[in-house]
């Protein structure tokens, strides 16, 4: 009780911090996409190079969040960004990539070669069975990533919160430093609403996406996602 009283009277401060979270989130995960998709479907065609592309996404996911924004700090501070928000973004960008690729990669590569030889004998150009056959079929594995990302990157924005960031993880960081349990269960409680509630979204959206023939086969909660 005395952490949903916590919640109520600080309403406008934890919707604050609710924003500057999302934004972190969110234009990490948007980059990732940008820049993932594009990747996935490069080294679709190259299993070789598609290799040693994903060998090194999931080093960069082995690396400690902490440690991350550490080795960065000196990096960034060249440029007058050390801490902040420009650092958080780019580590949450860096661990966006794996299940974004490998998600691209292993849905393109997976289309069935009927499917492609079919819209070859009807003219399509390589560009055309890309984007009106392929990724229109790989849609459902490729949001599952995007999926993955977000909630990974909900959890770990809260950390970003040492290095000036701001965000949800500013209560938790406070709640410790305080001996406030109430902080610190608010700042948890809200991150974990937000990490369901943003799973639920995408997978809205990726429903809605996804060609009407596929949604009966489509993947469902997180639990359910990425090979």
């Amino acid at each position: 009780m005395e952490t949903l009283s916590f919640i109520l009277e600080n309403g406008g401060l934890i919707g604050q911090l609710l924003g500057q979270h999302l934004l972190i989130v969110m234009t990490a995960v948007g980059l990732a996409i940008l820049t993932g998709v594009p990747v996935g479907i490069a080294i679709s065609q190259h299993p070789r190079t598609g290799r040693v592309v994903l060998a090194f996404a999931a080093v960069l996911m082995t690396i400690p969040s902490a440690a991350l924004f550490g080795l960065m700090i000196p990096v960034l501070s060249l440029i007058g960004h050390g801490i902040g928000v420009v650092p958080a973004v780019i580590a949450l960008f860096l661990y966006s990539q794996l299940p974004i690729i490998r998600n691209t990669t292993t849905a393109i590569s997976n289309v069935d070669p009927a499917l492609r030889e079919a819209a070859r004998g009807m003219g399509m150009s390589t560009w055309q069975r890309l984007f009106k056959v392929e990724l229109p079929l790989a849609v459902p594995l490729i949001m599952a990533g995007v999926r993955v990302a977000t909630v990974i990157n909900i959890g770990i924005a809260a950390i970003a919160a040492y290095i000036g960031a701001g965000g949800l993880g500013s209560l938790i960081i406070r709640g410790i430093a305080q001996s406030d349990t109430r902080q610190l269960l608010a700042g948890a409680i809200v991150i974990s609403i937000i990490a369901i509630a943003a799973d639920y979204a995408l997978y809205a959206l990726q429903r809605l996406l996804t060609p009407k023939g596929l949604n009966k086969s489509t993947l469902g909660p997180l639990k359910e996602v990425t090979p």
